[in-house]
C-alpha cells in the first residue's frame, strides 16, 4: 500500500515536470486549411455530466455525424460501470506524463481543427490530455492557466447554451466557420 503510494506521488511529480517542459516548448503547428470539420472535447465529467450536448455542434456547424469525438474525465471511475461516454482518470496517468488509457490513446491519436477543454478544475491529466491533442484551435475556461488555449470563454461551466453560441460567434469572427 504505502509503495504504491509512493509510485502514484512519482508518478505526479514526473507528470508535472513533463508539462513545465512541454508548455515551455512552442507549440506544434497543424498544417490543416481554415474551417472546422472535425472537434475534439476533453470534458469534465465531475463538473458536467452531460457530454452528449456536444454532438449539437455538428449540427450548429453543419458538420458531418461523426465529426465530434468526445472523452470525459472523472477523478474516480469504475471500469465496470457503464458510461456513455470514453473516460479517463487520474489513475492513468504514467510515467513521465503519459496517458495509460485506451480510450484517451485513440483520442490522442486523430487530429482536430478545433479541441473545446470543458473543464475549468486544475488537473493534471487534463492539462496533458490538453497538451498532447493536436489541433489547430483550443478553446477552454478563463479558469484555466491561458497558455493551454488559444481563445478563452468567460462563461458558466454549466451554461453550455451560452458557451456554445459565444464559441460560434468568436469561430464567426475568426472566418473558420460561416
Amino acid at each position: 500500500m504505502f509503495i504504491k503510494v509512493l509510485k502514484d506521488k512519482f508518478k505526479v511529480k514526473s507528470g508535472l515536470k513533463h508539462l513545465k517542459e512541454e508548455l515551455r516548448k512552442t507549440s506544434p503547428v497543424i498544417d490543416r486549411k481554415k474551417g472546422i470539420a472535425s472537434i475534439g472535447c476533453i470534458v469534465d465529467l465531475d463538473q458536467f455530466s452531460d457530454a452528449e450536448v456536444f454532438f449539437e455542434l455538428s449540427e450548429e456547424f453543419s458538420l458531418r455525424p461523426n465529426a465530434v469525438k468526445i472523452i470525459g474525465y472523472k477523478s474516480f471511475y469504475d471500469k465496470n460501470s457503464p458510461y456513455s461516454t470514453p473516460v479517463f482518470s487520474d489513475k492513468d496517468l504514467g510515467w513521465n506524463g503519459s496517458v495509460e488509457n485506451s480510450y484517451a490513446l485513440e483520442f490522442l491519436s486523430r487530429e482536430y481543427d478545433l479541441l473545446i477543454n470543458y473543464y475549468t478544475q486544475d488537473s493534471l491529466l487534463m492539462k496533458l490530455m490538453t497538451l498532447k491533442t493536436k489541433s489547430r484551435i483550443k478553446v477552454g475556461f478563463g479558469e484555466v492557466d491561458e497558455n493551454f488555449n488559444d481563445l478563452i470563454l468567460n462563461v458558466p461551466i454549466k451554461d453550455f447554451k451560452t458557451f456554445k453560441k459565444e464559441l460560434k460567434k468568436y469561430l464567426i469572427v475568426l472566418k473558420e466557420i460561416k
